[in-house]
Formats: C-alpha cells, structure tokens, sequence
C-alpha cells in the first residue's frame, strides 16, 4: 500500500479525529535510557538528544519536565508518504487562526499536535477544510 497522494482526495477524504489524552513535549539527555514504563506515542534521536511525546500523566510519573500541552488529531487517511501539500494545505488553515502545531508523518497516516486548549477548534477547522473540498472530487 503506497497511500493516497492526490491532493483534493486527502483534503476531501480525510476524517480527524481526536484523541482524548493530553501530550507533553520532553526530551532525553543523548544515550539516557527511556525510563521504564514510559510508553511514547513518538521518539526522533537528534544530536542534541531524544526527543518524545508522551501523555501529560506518564511524563509527570517519570519525573521529566514537559512542554507544549497539546492534544493530538490522527488524519484519518493513509497518506503517502510522497503526498505534496497535503500538511503544508492543513498547517496553512490553522496558521490562519494563529495557531501553532506540530505534525508528525507516519506510515500510515499524519498526526496533528494542537494546543490542548485549542484542540477542538482545530478538529472544526479542519472538519470545514475537508467539507470544502469534498465537492471538488464530484465535479
């Protein structure tokens, strides 16, 4: 499976959907061991050191000191990971409201950190950003 790369499908077809947790933003000094019973949803190794997204509570538990109180919006569509504009479309829309957020590509499908607190008006927008494309697969 390659996913879908056209871009008005993926605006069109895409289904968010909002995850009940509250994600925190924290980091590991290089070669520190993920502590045990830290489940994170995302790692990425820089030079610096390893980044992770975790739950608010499982960071807290572990004693690491988080940032960024963000809820997380899976795109409910495989997209490829070849796909051209697909986050840059989506990034724009939320930039408009003078939102910040944090995308994350996987296999599989695209993943949205918006703040927590903000996370509900981000799931509207891009609920209208797919209506407003729908009509454009039919023509």
């Amino acid at each position: 499976m390659t996913g879908e790369t056209d871009l008005r499908r993926l605006l069109a077809s895409m289904t968010p959907r909002l995850l009940a947790d509250v994600y925190v933003f924290t980091t590991l000094a290089p070669n520190t061991p993920v502590p045990h019973g830290l489940d994170p949803v995302m790692q990425f190794r820089e030079r610096e050191g390893l980044t992770l997204i975790v739950t608010e509570d499982e960071a807290k538990a572990a004693g690491l000191a988080g940032t960024f109180r963000n809820r997380m919006i899976t795109l409910d569509i495989h997209s490829s990971l070849e796909a051209v504009g697909f986050l840059a479309a989506i990034t724009k829309r939320l930039a408009a409201a003078g939102m910040g957020v944090n995308p994350v590509s996987a296999f599989y499908h695209d993943h949205l950190f918006v703040p927590a607190e903000r996370a509900e008006e981000a799931l509207a927008m891009l609920r209208g950003l797919a209506a407003e494309n729908a009509p454009e697969l039919n023509a």
